[in-house]
């Protein structure tokens, strides 16, 4: 099977019509306290995600992974009979294989096995629809399956071929190496032009004082529905995991009337692959380029707080972690009536329901008031009545606290505008103070 932009797609679970899942091994080494039954009900979603039905859940706790199969033989025996019994075509481990496990589970189990990582690169395979998503995810692909292709039981000759051509002395598995690396080339080439081409598009947004707010958070915590909410921009939203992948800018105007560029981001999950984090990082300049991330949380999860650290984690991968954040606690209208009483907003913490647009109108004050760029000033004014066109863009971009006429034809106002928009029209400008930031 392969995916659009032409590369390899790994065995997925989209073949799969029924699919026996091998759980949660339980590390002592895990660091976030996720335990077994909530890892297995993760794992489950991601298997819906991909398109799997579920035929079948197996759980093993053990002190430590069994190096030729991860799993014990016992277990792998009890595995294999379960697999057969509903004929199951697909068995995914919670867990990440090495080549050699998972060759010998495969053999052990006449089926085809996937490890947690190959379903998340199924899943964005699925979802990517930019060609600048498609390629991330092919680059991310061709980056995990180049270290599995040794070890298939071929030997490798140390005969050399013809000068750019498979000689008498190559392997099958050299030439597979050999393109699969031609490849990785190429779509990086690819997309360091994404990236170029990213650049130009920020250095036009950066020569006007256009702040960008990124939203981040685990995956299907709603930040592709909050930003529906903020901006009308129509944004695939679906309950299922990882169901954006492209980033996505869209102009959100504040309360102060200032402009931002709020930026939808993919989710993050518990150990996220290390080549999906280097893949998407161009999508990821977004988050490095903002001036703040809001955190969404997802309020009826029974893991926020191991889901947060988790975006945490993420983050200092990307070295953001040190920027000024929100976090906004989604769906509560989910909770209970007594719950949604006891919960207090604060300058950093804002509860809303992103799809019955609760409490956004606080979301965007509390923006307003951690926005450093582009500050807003209290000023008077005398603008010409024949002035059309500043009046125009005093009433689009300002707050107009009062507006007097006079004999002169001369329009008196008392605003509060953005420092760019002063700047535009300083020359009917009579009287300014810094506007207090309340924080």
């Amino acid at each position: 099977m392969r995916n659009r932009s032409g590369g390899t797609v790994p065995p997925s679970a989209r073949l799969a019509r029924t699919a026996a899942s091998a759980g949660k091994l339980a590390a002592e080494e895990q660091a976030i306290p996720f335990n077994a039954e909530e890892s297995l009900a993760e794992l489950r979603e991601l298997a819906r995600g991909a398109g799997a039905v579920i035929a079948g859940e197996m759980l093993q706790r053990r002190d430590r992974p069994e190096p030729a199969t991860l799993i014990g033989s016992g277990k792998l025996e009890e595995l294999a009979m379960a697999a057969k019994s509903v004929d199951a075509q697909l068995i995914i481990f919670d867990h990440e294989l090495t080549p050699s496990q998972q060759r010998n589970v495969e053999r052990e189990l006449h089926c085809r096995v996937l490890d947690r990582t190959q379903l998340i690169l199924d899943i964005f395979a699925r979802h990517a629809r930019t060609r600048e998503g498609q390629l991330q995810v092919e680059l991310a692909q061709l980056e995990y399956l180049l270290p599995r292709l040794a070890g298939r039981g071929i030997e490798m000759s140390q005969l050399g071929g013809g000068i750019g051509t498979r000689g008498p002395g190559e392997t099958q598995l050299e030439t597979d190496r050999r393109k699969i690396h031609r490849r990785v080339r190429h779509v990086k080439e690819q997309l360091e032009e994404v990236r170029r081409i990213r650049r130009q598009q920020r250095q036009r947004r950066e020569s006007v004082p256009v702040a960008t707010v990124a939203l981040v958070g685990y995956t299907n915590a709603g930040k592709s529905t909050l930003f529906n909410a903020l901006t009308n921009a129509g944004v695939y939203a679906s309950a299922r995991m990882f169901a954006t992948l492209d980033p996505t800018l869209r102009a959100v105007t504040l309360p102060s009337k200032r402009e931002i560029l709020l930026s939808d981001t993919v989710g993050f999950i518990r150990h996220l692959p290390h080549t999906l984090v280097s893949a998407f990082r161009a999508t990821l300049e977004e988050v490095q380029r903002a001036v703040l991330l809001l955190h969404i949380s997802d309020a009826t999860s029974p893991v926020a707080g191991e889901q947060a650290e988790q975006v945490e984690t993420v983050l200092r991968e990307l070295e953001c972690a040190a920027k000024p954040q929100i976090l906004v606690v989604n769906k509560i209208d989910l909770l209970s009536e007594e719950k949604r009483a006891s919960l207090r907003d604060n300058d950093d913490t804002v509860h809303i329901s992103a799809a019955r647009a609760v409490n956004l109108d606080t979301l965007l004050e509390a923006i307003d008031r951690h926005l450093q760029e582009d500050p807003v000033q209290r000023v008077r004014m005398k603008v010409p009545q024949s002035e059309g066109k500043a009046l125009s863009l005093l009433e689009a971009r300002a707050r107009v606290l009062s507006r007097k006429y006079d004999e002169a034809e001369m329009v008196e106002l008392d605003v509060e505008a953005p420092e760019s928009i002063v700047r535009r029209l300083r020359q009917y400008v009579v009287k300014e103070r810094r506007k207090p930031r309340a924080r």
